[in-house]
């Protein structure tokens, strides 16, 4: 099935349902709904119910995905966190800000050839929506720069956000959840089994505060990253371990009632009506428990294989601005489409100067099926450090990949470890085909080196 495709895509039907439920909430900026992205930490494709989730029961992101779209080809921008949420953010490969990894020690950046915080003249979505009138909050992990030895990280609000409550990854974290300067630890006033629930309220919090305006938050929780800390377990020495399946499935438990918790709110403040709310990961799982959590796709976090870039990603909002109970098996959508595709749902106008690696995809957003016109490029591993995070499932992939149509490809800097697949036969990335099609692993592979040649080197840094 072939469908057109148009980069200035038609959105009345959405912008008129959205202009009433704004009316209807009495919302002085009529069709600009609230936004809220939930970036959940390390969550696979197969963590969720409605995706063949089988570790425990998720009826809170269940109903999420019953009362909204559930796309079954999203992909995350990089298969590790600070490149995975840098694409995000901008809408450009995260490997144009010289991030390739995930920021760490400044040695370390600079052995993995990367930037130690994401630059400030990078465009963003917040900061985007904030020239439009939007009011920008970010409550959660950042991990754009700042932690360990990084002291230099610009301030949150220098990237478009009016408010911010962060974890210890970022320039200024929050002392409630940061008493010993570490990713978490007993002497916290905020637990570790309570942290989304505390990102939760910030949420709420703020979109009340501001409900005479258009709000997007960003809800970034560091849940389902390790260490998996549950409540239950909260008087014991974690016999099991904190990496355990056990720790895995209780945690997993809370952060599906917290996701409840968010929409009730929501409905509680009246803004259900004009709120669109994004669910989704930004790599694969790890550990993947034997490839269970990656939904039986090849490979993990740190991984170019579909198991470390292929996520689940929901959009709910009620009230009939988007179908209902949809499953979209059919539009392929990137994290580098988010942003423009977002903007022309709330009718925001772009930076004149602007130009995404990604697409106009908001009409599969808003529930039509929609032909992808760009192709789909990944790096993940600039050079051989031992500052590159291998996959916990020990499956290490190339370093470069590209998914164009049904075909993806992958290969090294150095053209070495050429693999080819269809994925529309074979999704589990099981036979390598670059022999039986030598004509399309040629092309792919000169597309793939030619954008990775394109890409900038980092310069000296002190």
């Amino acid at each position: 099935m072939n469908l057109p495709t148009s980069k200035t895509l038609p959105f009345a039907v959405l912008a008129a349902a959205t202009a009433s439920a704004a009316s209807c909430a009495e919302r002085p900026q009529q069709g600009k709904p609230n936004i809220i992205l939930i970036l959940t930490d390390d969550m696979g494709f197969g963590d969720v119910g409605v995706y063949g989730g089988k570790f425990v029961p998720t009826p809170n992101i269940d109903s999420m995905a019953g009362e909204g779209i559930r796309f079954m080809q999203y992909y995350s921008a990089a298969p590790i966190s600070s490149a995975s949420r840098a694409g995000l953010l901008t809408g450009m490969h995260p490997a144009n800000f010289h991030i390739t990894s995930y920021l760490q020690t400044r040695a370390g950046n600079r052995a993995a050839e990367m930037a130690d915080f994401l630059d400030t003249v990078a465009p963003t979505l917040p900061r985007t929506l904030q020239a439009a009138g939007y009011k920008t909050g970010h409550f959660g992990k950042w991990h754009l720069g700042g932690g360990r030895d990084v002291k230099n990280a610009p301030s949150i609000t220098s990237y478009g956000y009016d408010e911010y409550v962060s974890t210890y990854e970022s320039p200024d974290p929050d002392p409630l959840i940061t008493a010993t300067g570490w990713i978490w630890s007993a002497k916290d006033s905020i637990k570790r089994w309570n942290r989304t629930a505390y990102f939760v309220d910030k949420t709420l919090d703020f979109l009340k505060r501001n409900s005479g305006q258009p709000c997007f938050v960003n809800l970034w929780p560091d849940d389902m990253h390790t260490p998996w800390v549950g409540n239950v377990e909260a008087q014991m020495l974690f016999p099991d371990g904190e990496n355990s399946e056990k720790n895995f499935r209780t945690v997993l438990m809370e952060y599906d009632r917290q996701i409840g918790r968010l929409l009730d709110g929501l409905k509680a403040l009246g803004v259900d009506k004009n709120t669109i709310v994004i669910f989704t990961s930004d790599n694969g799982p790890a550990p993947s428990f034997r490839g269970s959590r990656a939904g039986s796709y090849r490979g993990c976090k740190a991984s170019l294989y579909e198991g470390g870039t292929r996520m689940p990603l929901i959009v709910w909002s009620p009230d009939h601005l988007i179908p209902r109970g949809k499953v979209d098996s059919y539009s392929v959508v990137s994290a580098l489409d988010l942003l423009v595709s977002l903007c022309s749902i709330a009718d925001v106008a772009l930076p004149g100067s602007y130009k995404s690696d990604g697409t106009d995809m908001s009409r599969a957003l808003a529930g039509k099926l929609q032909q992808r016109d760009k192709a789909i490029f990944w790096e993940y591993r600039r050079n051989d450090s031992k500052a590159f995070p291998q996959p916990a499932d020990r499956d290490v992939s190339p370093s470069l990949a590209v998914r164009e149509g049904d075909w993806k490809l992958l290969i090294n800097a150095d053209e070495t470890g050429l693999m080819l697949y269809n994925l529309r036969d074979d999704q589990r990335e099981t036979t390598n085909l670059s022999e039986k099609y030598p004509g399309k692993a040629s092309e792919l592979k000169r597309k793939l080196l030619e954008w990775r040649h394109s890409l900038p080197k980092l310069k000296n840094h002190e």
